[in-house]
């Protein structure tokens, strides 16, 4: 694999002093690739490109953008075995999810694609004679976005391509440590046409790259993924600067089985869903809300299930877990792990690396946690299933919405009646009852409280890049 540059004005360029970071293979914990570095100058280059490609974009009619996202997502398509293939290179996940995540990014353009040419305004009735009032919608300028390593296409053709499709022109500030997968993006969108200067993709240090761009007049909205702690920090940045934002952080999702469960439908559908991406997910499950009568054959089987997960490279076909994504992580579970069994919790499966070389871990099932443990307030973000037992669904709810976050959560129940109570108390975002139904295109894709505010997918995720003008006039006399 390449190594991977900047893009911008149309070309792709080292940064301007020449330096890179490097890019480790997670499962072998070697460098394997490089990333250049922008500096300050490159940021002032992008901006400028930047500014220059909104004059152009915005004038192109929303049907002409939908052109130029479909036929991408038709490049993006063609070139999906490769892209699948230094996504999990760089991020560790099995290929299997790396192709889906790839189909996911086609189905993303495609989505946004036709919403290019349905950006509606409305004509308001007047009440006076004479007098025509409308309200159109037009885009909102430059935006600054900000992606991570978990799901580098997914979470950066979110942005890209709502950005796009309402007019707007962008700066992506990739993720270092995955940025060839998400640089094949800018690619199929370069090929399919887009005008230089439209998009612009650099890397280098976060923190300096936020600091610059945030505050810059010719920024008009931030987009961000990460942590809440950071998502804070940037969001109080944009805000001293009156910047639009769209923030989607962490999570510490419930998921709650009643006893009408189908307890079997619940074991399948959460011991894959759980360890998805090696529990590097923000929606994914974390705290395991057991009711009492059916937790311990749900303990039982989860915990089978789980141990059954085959821990490898993910370029390996049968892997079904890769290696956590970098160091870090690896530090942080045992940390977090340690924490909890020292407060009482019990271990059923996992609990500790694989070897010495790479990041591996072993899928890891905890019962009996207590609240006091780190684990059930800070968002672990590995593969780390934190289950209790309750007695009825007030008890139920109050844990469920205890935390301040509030992205996603799920629910396994017969019931009508407890299916429309957890949908109605639950405070969250999204709330999935049954199944895994969050994150189509077509649907949002967001959270409240700490989790964030804006959506990313759906109708609403257009309206974040786009203002609204009032215009009444009244006939000349």
């Amino acid at each position: 694999m390449s190594d991977t540059l900047l893009y911008m004005d149309g070309q792709w360029v080292a940064g301007s002093k020449g330096r890179t970071l490097p890019v480790i293979d997670p499962a072998t914990g070697q460098e394997f690739a490089s990333v250049a570095h922008a500096e300050i100058s490159d940021l002032d280059r992008a901006l400028e490109c930047s500014e220059k490609g909104f004059a152009t974009w915005s004038a192109v009619s929303g049907y002409d953008r939908g052109k130029v996202l479909r036929k991408a997502a038709e490049i993006f398509r063609e070139n999906g075995e490769e892209t699948a293939r230094m996504l999990t290179r760089e991020q560790g996940k099995p290929l299997f999810e790396a192709r889906l995540e790839v189909a996911r990014g086609v189905d993303i353009l495609e989505w946004f694609a036709e919403e290019a040419r349905r950006i509606y305004g409305r004509v308001i009735p007047a009440r006076a004679p004479g007098v025509t009032q409308l309200v159109v919608r037009e885009p909102v300028g430059v935006v600054a976005a900000f992606t991570p390593w978990n799901f580098p296409i997914n979470q950066t053709v979110r942005k890209v391509a709502a950005a796009l499709a309402a007019g707007c022109s962008i700066i992506v500030k990739g993720p270092e440590e995955t940025p060839a997968s998400c640089a094949q993006i800018v690619r199929a969108l370069e090929e399919a046409g887009l005008p230089a200067g439209v998009l612009n993709l650099v890397y280098g240090v976060p923190a300096e790259i936020s600091s610059y761009l945030i505050p810059h007049p010719v920024v008009r909205k931030v987009s961000f993924t990460g942590s809440t702690e950071i998502g804070k920090q940037l969001a109080a940045l944009a805000g001293q600067h009156m910047k639009r934002v769209t923030m989607e952080l962490g999570g510490h999702a419930p998921a709650i089985v009643f006893n009408d469960a189908d307890v079997d439908t619940a074991v399948q559908l959460l011991s894959g869903f759980k360890f998805w991406n090696a529990g590097q997910v923000c929606g994914t499950p974390t705290r395991f809300l057991i009711q009492d009568r059916v937790h311990d054959q749900f303990v039982e089987k989860f915990t089978a299930a789980v141990s059954k997960i085959k821990v490898g490279n993910g370029l390996d076909e049968d892997t079904k877990m890769g290696p956590l994504a970098n160091t870090r992580r690896m530090e942080a579970i045992e940390g977090y792990i340690a924490d909890a069994v020292k407060c009482g919790a019990k271990i059923t499966t996992g609990g500790k690396r694989i070897g010495n070389v790479g990041n591996f871990f072993e899928p890891t099932v905890l019962i009996d946690v207590p609240l006091e443990a780190r684990m059930m307030n800070e968002e672990p973000f590995g593969p780390v299933a934190l289950i209790r037992s309750f007695s009825d669904i007030d008890e139920a709810m109050a844990e469920a919405n205890r935390l301040l976050y509030g992205l996603a959560s799920y629910a396994y129940t017969r019931s009508a009646s407890t299916a429309q109570q957890v949908a109605a108390r639950m405070r969250a975002g999204m709330v999935s009852i049954n199944h895994q139904g969050v994150g189509l295109p077509e649907t949002p894709f967001g959270g409240i409280n700490d989790s964030g505010y804006g959506s990313e997918g759906g109708i609403e995720a257009m309206e974040p890049y786009l203002n609204i003008k009032f215009v009444t006039q009244a006939n000349a006399s």
